[in-house]
């Protein structure tokens, strides 16, 4: 293990870098991989206990805490009552991450070795940290799938966790991945008649897009040629805070300009800078079953016949051939697709376990179904839910969220 200190500003970051198992419950596999984290601390915060992050994914890094127009809006509320951890997850940022050069190992290889880096074993990974760091307990704050790895630390290890804060990620506990994403596409057609109801004349607009990906007409700067499915996920932007915006800038925008490529590449999700979360993404909300592309065998009918209902985080097996950062993990994702996972929540230990805390539920959460969280909310007997229309599923990064969350787990009012 190792630890460097640097000083930003008024912030003290200490750097930790541990050697933990790539598979924590089989002896016998020697194979291991290293975690990293940055614990954040204010000048005057050195005896405050420790919130350690989870970051949304998967296949995201922890953000970097500097002070700047892109650091994390919670962070400074945060520092006020903890010593914040931000870690790595396994296969992300500093933490052994996956990308391009593994391919090399072969498609099986990788996939196995994916296998290894989910929500289980980022708890696992929680622990040897929260261990090297000598806490006895600690508090997690989950942010979207941060929020599915805290349940399922909550399923094993729920004695380590003094309190929990989870936001935009109360998952489904025992449903299959079909019925969730069946689900989201409800979402994603409350959300694109929303938009429509705001921007009629962009309905015409987005027809004539789809018309011009049909035709090949759209080429990213990247060389995708981009497929109606594709430039249909942009939609995905409309699942966030000021999200419709994104969606706005590209539909008043010529298809033939630059502009509209560099902004259409970047506002379509799953890009190639993770790699993990175009092959991983389905995996996330399969407890105890296989995804089968799961996304894609549940397509409603309207949206097949209804080209301008803008798809969320609906993964295309066809993007596999078209998109040029997948094309090169196509092997691993059709195996992963096809893997029979693990369950990875315990319902009875989830309701028995005594956790405390507060979690965010986002009424019109395009990603995270408003219904299956407050399913799942009802086994956390001890965690206050706060049901808002407030905020979209970003919430923790663009208003007060932490801290009336904060207030709920300490028995305040929200202010």
């Amino acid at each position: 293990m190792t630890t460097t200190i640097h000083h930003l500003l008024d912030l003290e970051v200490e750097e930790h870098t541990l050697t933990v198992p790539l598979v924590w419950d089989d002896p016998g596999d020697t194979r291991t991989i290293e975690i990293f984290a940055r614990v954040v601390t204010r000048d005057d915060g050195e005896s405050l206990p420790y919130l350690v992050y989870l970051q949304g994914g998967p296949g995201h890094e922890a953000p970097r805490p500097f002070h700047s127009s892109t650091a994390p809006a919670w962070l400074d509320e945060a520092l006020a009552h903890y010593r914040v951890v931000m870690l790595d997850q396994r296969g992300t940022g500093l933490s052994t991450p996956v990308g391009d050069d593994d391919l090399a190992r072969g498609a099986s290889a990788v996939a196995e070795h994916l296998t290894h880096l989910r929500a289980d074993s980022i708890v696992r990974d929680c622990e040897a940290m929260r261990e090297h760091l000598g806490a006895a307990t600690w508090t997690v704050l989950g942010q979207s799938f941060g929020g599915f790895t805290t349940l399922a630390y909550i399923s094993t290890a729920a004695a380590s966790l003094a309190d929990v804060f989870i936001t935009g990620g109360l998952s489904a506990v025992g449903r299959h991945p079909d019925d969730v994403y069946a689900l989201c596409y409800d979402k994603m057609r409350d959300a694109s008649e929303r938009y429509y109801r705001r921007f009629p004349e962009h309905r015409d607009r987005m027809r004539r897009l789809v018309d011009h990906a049909r035709a090949g007409d759209i080429v990213l700067p990247d060389g995708e040629v981009v497929s109606p499915s594709r430039l249909r996920s942009a939609g995905s932007a409309l699942g966030m805070n000021d999200g419709w915006q994104t969606v706005w800038s590209l539909l008043e925008r010529d298809h033939r300009s630059n502009a509209f490529r560099y902004d259409l590449m970047n506002a379509m999700p799953f890009g190639g800078r993770n790699p993990l979360y175009f092959a991983f993404h389905e995996s996330s909300y399969a407890d105890g079953h296989a995804t089968r592309w799961s996304a894609e065998r549940t397509e409603p009918d309207d949206f097949r016949d209804d080209v301008t209902l803008f798809t969320g985080e609906h993964i295309r097996r066809e993007w596999t051939e078209t998109v040029p950062a997948f094309q090169p993990w196509r092997d691993v994702a059709l195996e992963l697709a096809e893997f029979e996972w693990p369950r990875l929540y315990d319902p009875g230990a989830i309701e028995t376990s005594g956790t405390t805390g507060a979690a965010v539920v986002y009424a019109n959460d395009t990603y995270v179904p408003l219904e299956f969280s407050l399913e799942t909310g009802r086994l956390l007997r001890d965690v206050h839910l706060w049901v808002t229309s407030e905020h979209e599923h970003n919430g923790l990064r663009s208003g007060p969220v932490l801290t009336h969350l904060i207030d709920l787990a300490q028995g305040r009012r929200i202010r």
